[in-house]
């Protein structure tokens, strides 16, 4: 079904007139369910419940409103050619989800460049399918958050690849370690169907609309290609059902070893690393995942995959290893320092630090004959986001050298517009005392530091704890220390009780938040001035505010 189609369908309300906030709750509340009875292990009670969330109105007009309005990519379209959705569109896309479609339409495929210089397929579904992933999600999501196992970060709700490295430092905090680091092959475009499916064992109407996702085939240049094998990279339940894939490694690898000795995985999505201390063990836990993997259709990436020491050089391959974007790695010390003899140090990797000055070369080269104030625009936002990134580990001295490399790339940007100055005279005109020191300033904004961020240790998520649990106190918490959220985010989530001030709704992780000037003045940025709130709830605001200022004008 496309989009068109759904325009002769005559809505009863109003789009903006919704009471989002009993729907969350309503939705949220059907979701505890289901995950309280996935943990129980009640089939029939899970199934159940999925069903009634399905036909529920207030999960089929939240999963539009993701599409519609929240999800980052929600302006790519699918064959289709959809991009915007009007107001009385998305009701009748809503109108439309019940029940349950059981058709699918072929997704177009995009390439995006990866760091590596390779490109990444994706595969981009029409915005009706979108809508019908997004409220299958919603039912599969907390049955299956019941089920995974402990260590497994990546795209999962309350957890990040922050828990996923702190996860990595306990495991070596009292012995050095032989590890293996692997990387799936080809992942998401590789994982048998067959075996995917005989996996999920859900109600029929998913099992059978999951099915036609997985075989609607390839729309490129022109041509529809079958689909045989893999989840496409850009639908919405393409994650979970990866993750739903990979379920089971953990045990599969700690089969048959007591707690104490078993081999520790740490999985991030489709990177994972398995740590052991003896040699022999660790190479048997390789072989057990290669057979493991094979069952579904995937097999480890050999250039990407290696055994190495944690602390010392092993049969030529360096000491420690790279996970994320940091390395990771154990420095002998003496026992009077520490009793373990070592320590162990995560830190920025030389290919983020080096993938992230080439960024910055862009960005000068890019600004070269813009003013001081646009260059500032550009660095300031991306420097602040990279740093926050990584600064939950030993980064200071990262960050130090981070900030000599580009204080000398900016003198260079500064003497080609001047080449006929001398540095003296480029350095007095682009740098100013701020806070006690000569910063690159313009008089209006000033260069951020890499190493104005403080480093502040990430307390990693308690076990299988999960959104779904109702534990509210617990994940608020943690929202408010959340690491890669901006601190005046998390100074006003603290202040509003991590409620939203337009709906009153707690905010979850995945919500997109955005900072409302109460007076409407963007450079009134005093906290008393600042609301947070939801992005649709933002633009709701907005809306109002633009037709309250109509009524005013003409009355």
């Amino acid at each position: 079904m496309t989009v068109a189609k759904l325009v002769t369908v005559t809505p009863t309300e109003t789009w903006q007139g919704l009471d989002w906030q009993r729907m969350q709750a309503n939705v949220y509340r059907l979701q505890r369910r289901i995950y309280q009875a996935s943990q129980r292990n009640d089939v029939r009670a899970v199934h159940s419940l999925q069903r009634l969330l399905l036909r529920s109105y207030s999960a089929r007009n939240l999963a539009v409103r993701q599409v519609t309005q929240e999800n980052q990519g929600r302006k790519t379209a699918g064959i289709d050619g959809v991009k915007e959705v009007a107001p009385s569109q998305r009701l009748a896309m809503v109108a439309a989800l019940k029940p349950l479609p059981q058709q699918a339409q072929a997704v177009r495929r995009v390439y995006i460049p990866k760091a590596n210089g390779e490109k990444r397929p994706l595969g981009i579904p029409t915005m009706f399918d979108r809508a019908a992933q997004a409220l299958v999600k919603l039912a599969l999501e907390p049955e299956w958050e019941a089920k995974f196992e402990a260590n497994s970060y990546g795209f999962r709700p309350g957890r990040s690849a922050q828990d996923a490295l702190q996860a990595i430092h306990t495991a070596l905090s009292k012995k050095s370690k032989y590890v293996l680091d692997a990387d799936i092959e080809a992942c998401f475009d590789r994982i048998d169907h067959a075996a995917l499916l005989a996996k999920l064992k859900s109600i029929p109407s998913i099992q059978s609309l999951v099915h036609k996702w997985l075989k609607a085939g390839i729309f490129e240049k022109g041509r529809i290609f079958a689909s045989k094998s893999g989840t496409p990279q850009g639908g919405v339940i393409s994650p979970l059902l990866a993750n739903i894939a990979l379920h089971g490694m953990e045990s599969q690898i700690q089969k048959g070893y007591p707690t104490r000795n078993a081999p520790r995985i740490i999985r991030y999505a489709d990177d994972f690393v398995i740590l052991h201390p003896n040699l022999k063990q660790l190479q048997q836990a390789k072989t057990a995942v290669e057979m493991w993997l094979a069952e579904i259709g995937l097999n480890l990436k050999a250039a990407k995959t290696r055994i190495a020491h944690t602390l010392n050089e092993h049969e030529g391959e360096a000491a420690g290893f790279d996970f994320l974007g940091f390395t990771v790695r154990q420095f002998a010390v003496s026992k009077y320092q520490r009793k373990t003899g070592f320590k162990t140090i995560i830190q920025p990797s030389k290919k983020s630090v080096d993938k992230h000055m080439a960024k910055v070369d862009e960005w000068l080269k890019a600004q070269q004959n813009g003013a001081q104030h646009a260059l500032l625009r550009t660095l300031n936002p991306r420097i602040k986001g990279w740093t926050r990134y990584f600064s939950h580990h030993s980064s200071k001295r990262t960050f130090q050298r981070m900030d000599s490399l580009l204080y000398h790339k900016l003198q260079a940007w500064a003497h080609r517009r001047h080449y006929n100055k001398s540095k003296g005279w480029c350095y007095r005109r682009y740098w100013q005392m701020r806070r006690g020191r000569m910063r690159f300033s313009d008089g209006l904004l000033t260069l951020v530091h890499y190493s104005d961020t403080l480093i502040r240790r990430h307390i990693k998520v308690r076990g299988t704890k999960s959104p779904f649990d109702g534990d509210w106190l617990y994940w608020a918490t943690r929202l408010g220390r959340d690491p890669l959220l901006p601190k005046r985010i998390t100074t006003l989530l603290k202040r509003q009780h991590g409620k939203c001030h337009h709906c009153g709704l707690l905010f979850v992780k995945e919500d997109l938040m955005e900072v409302h000037h109460h007076d409407g003045d963007r450079n009134n940025n005093r906290y008393d001035n600042l609301r947070l709130l939801h992005r649709h709830c933002h633009d709701s605001t907005h809306r109002n505010n633009v037709q309250q200022t109509a009524v005013a004008a003409t009355s």
